[in-house]
């Protein structure tokens, strides 16, 4: 148009013809078209990409009450992506491990229940499945404190983790080998009762036991409680391995939030029934906050015990 505008009118070669200027105003009629197609080719794209990487796990705005009188949960909402490590952090009480059982939904033997909110996992509401049909859809959960059948050998116990699979006898075989690929000291101690063996073996039991029943969802609660650090180092990078290699999602929740951030790719701060902040592990690790009140880490000059008493007023997430 600019070129057609710079020549005056008349009758000159570069004067515009009818039809050229019936062609210009269909060419800009059928631009927004053009655009509006291309925009919604955009948006379907971006759909399908979150499809294919959507979240497994999503909490929405969720209350648990326990007998009908104490509020634990207030609102929390949260979202595992698939194939990621999301970490649940916060002190003891904070209610990590609530939020862990309302989705496995082994609260009701606690006398507890979700009284608000949705769960939903792969696109799907499960608040009224029972815990066995949440295992039979992928999600497993290793409970805090390291539970297995102590009169069982280690072997039988992985074993029991196998129950709900309809595979043939080779399969399983198979797939208890792959787990003895990963805790080769089980191997060793595949004979041996479970009770008589140490407490980081007993972690690795309930571990394996979950992966033998091929989940796609791993509810981790606790897993660093009562080991030394050695093993503790041992057991997450199990977890990282089994995320990367077998493409198991975890969401763990966990007090060492050091090493919760290490190796987890999102993590959601509780604290008395509410995500305070959540956000990219590496980013929360950097967090001048976590920094002091989770990790220990403070700059500046040393506080008195009075400072930190009252360190709830001065969080900056909560103001």
């Amino acid at each position: 148009m600019a070129r057609f505008c710079a020549q005056p009118l008349g009758t000159g070669p570069l004067y515009p013809t009818a039809a050229l200027l019936v062609a210009h105003v269909e060419q800009l009629h059928d631009a927004p078209r053009a655009l509006h197609c291309s925009t919604m080719a955009t948006v379907a794209a971006t759909r399908v990409d979150e499809m294919v990487s959507g979240n497994v796990l999503s909490i929405k705005n969720i209350e648990v009450i326990y007998d009908h009188v104490i509020l634990v949960l207030k609102g929390v909402s949260l979202e595992v992506p698939e194939g990621s490590i999301v970490a649940l952090l916060g002190a003891n009480g904070a209610g990590k491990t609530t939020t862990i059982k309302s989705v496995s939904n082994i609260l009701g033997t606690e006398r507890g229940e979700v009284t608000k909110g949705s769960i939903e996992y792969m696109g799907e509401r499960v608040e009224n499945l029972s815990p066995s049909d949440l295992v039979e859809r992928g999600v497993v959960q290793v409970m805090e404190g390291r539970h297995c059948f102590e009169h069982l050998t280690v072997e039988d116990n992985l074993l029991t983790g196998a129950y709900i699979r309809k595979e043939s006898r080779r399969v399983i075989a198979d797939e208890l080998e792959k787990v003895y690929a990963y805790f080769p000291r089980l191997k060793l101690r595949r004979k041996s009762q479970a009770g008589y063996t140490s407490g980081g073996e007993q972690q690795m039991i309930a571990v394996g036991r979950a992966l033998m029943a091929k989940p796609k969802l791993i509810l981790l609660d606790e897993p660093s409680m009562g080991l030394a650090p050695q093993l503790v180092e041992e057991i997450f990078e199990i977890v990282k391995q089994l995320n990367e290699t077998e493409n198991v999602t975890f969401l763990l929740a966990e007090q060492n939030t050091s090493i919760a951030l290490r190796y987890a790719s999102y993590g959601y701060i509780l604290e008395n029934g509410r995500v305070v902040m959540d956000g990219i592990a590496s980013a929360l690790a950097e967090n001048e906050d976590v920094k002091e009140f989770y990790l220990g880490i403070s700059e500046g000059s040393k506080k008195s015990f009075r400072d930190v008493k009252s360190y709830r007023r001065r969080k900056r997430w909560l103001a």
